[in-house]
């Protein structure tokens, strides 16, 4: 399958399309810097120069392809309103290049539309009230197309996809943690966190392609409910800093950031058992945790990056994963 990949040169995507490439599938990316096409070309993909907002270019892109896997999200999350806009606008121009045409359409949202304080499954509607409402809409533009001819699911990634260069959430806890010599948790910390790896994410990208049904709605998760305050004790564990809980107020001032302190209060697992008995999705690879035993979030080079995501420029907080 020749597969149209918008997003293919973050976090999650490159995981994703050698994982494409890996199964036989030819992947074209959307790049909108030189960088981006290089780091295509290094994973075996072929750029295609465009930008989200340059519409035509995305029909191009996926009226050439057999199937469309839609990742990339952005803008300025100050105007969520113009988040909305500019992800719907983009969705209508791929999925309209597919009408009538039976073939795959993979939108991306995240877990945490979900309503909290509750184990969410696939079945259960998202929240309007939810901290990342900006992502739903997106999703029904997606599945709105499963009466159009197309079959078009959508893939909720968990909040962390954790794996080697992870630049979200967990990183911003290690640096605040570094910073103030302290690992910190709101509350007693009981509150739960859903995590995936990135290769298992990746793999649930190419079945949700190759295999889901119209109007499939698919929870990347391979951990329903991580506790924040093991992640706090494993931090602490690792930079050999005592553990702490704060308050909300005191949590912003920590991680230097208010909307990442709601963010860690959340109570939000999320279960992902239809997904994996529909399309025999198993996670495989190392838990969050393990992760940060034996993967990389302590190097120097990962507390730097997170100190350049997640301080300098507090409009891109979440990029890609509310």
């Amino acid at each position: 399958m020749h597969v149209f990949v918008t997003g293919g040169s973050g976090q999650t995507g490159p995981a994703v399309v050698a994982e494409l490439i890996a199964a036989g599938h030819t992947v074209t990316g959307l790049a909108r810097s030189d960088t981006a096409a290089a780091r295509l070309r290094s994973l075996g993909a072929t750029p295609h120069r465009g930008s989200l907002d340059d519409l035509d270019s995305l029909r191009r892109g996926a009226e050439a392809a057999d199937g469309v896997v839609h990742m990339a999200y952005g803008g300025d999350y100050a105007d969520p309103d113009g988040l909305i806009r500019r992800d719907r606008a983009a969705i209508e121009a791929l999925g309209q290049a597919l009408v009538g045409s039976g073939k795959p359409l993979v939108g991306t949202s995240g877990t945490l539309v979900m309503r909290a304080g509750r184990v969410s499954t696939e079945r259960d509607e998202p929240d309007p009230d939810s901290v990342a409402a900006f992502r739903i809409p997106g999703e029904r533009a997606c599945l709105g197309f499963a009466d159009r001819g197309v079959r078009a699911c959508v893939v909720r990634l968990a909040p962390t996809v954790h794996g080697p260069g992870d630049h979200g959430f967990i990183p911003a806890l290690i640096a605040a943690a570094r910073r103030a010599g302290v690992s910190a948790h709101i509350g007693d910390g009981a509150n739960r966190w859903p995590a995936v790896h990135r290769c298992d994410a990746a793999r649930l990208f190419r079945l949700a392609l190759e295999e889901a049904p119209a109007g499939s709605v698919l929870h990347g998760v391979g951990e329903s409910a991580v506790t924040i305050r093991s992640i706090a004790e494993r931090i602490a564990r690792a930079l050999q800093v005592p553990i702490a809980p704060l308050t909300l107020d005191q949590a912003a001032e920590h991680l230097a950031n208010p909307f990442l302190a709601r963010f860690f209060s959340l109570d939000v697992p999320v279960s992902s058992r239809h997904t994996q008995a529909l399309l025999g999705w198993r996670p495989e690879h190392a838990t969050l945790l393990e992760d940060l035993t034996t993967g990389d979030y302590f190097t120097p080079r990962a507390s730097a990056r997170a100190e350049e995501v997640w301080l300098p420029r507090h409009d891109t907080h979440g990029r890609g994963r509310g």
